[in-house]
């Protein structure tokens, strides 16, 4: 998913998934590191997660993200 996710937001140009990492392209939100990762990419942002949904923030299903 993160491979088609990573090709959509490039509009279709591999060499951004090529060259970029995947924990760098959408790290895991469950960790600390991830999660200064993830502040720190550009808009749109792509975030990974195994969390429940039910963990989620409420803020979360206010916003406009897409999941």
């Amino acid at each position: 998913m993160l491979e088609i996710l990573s090709l959509i937001r490039q509009d279709g140009d591999p060499s951004w998934c090529r060259s970029v990492p995947n924990w760098e392209r959408g790290p895991w939100l469950e960790t600390l590191l991830g999660l200064r990762r993830a502040r720190g990419n550009a808009r749109p942002r792509i975030i990974s997660s195994h969390l429940p949904v039910q963990m989620f923030p409420s803020a979360f299903f206010r916003s406009r993200a897409k999941v």
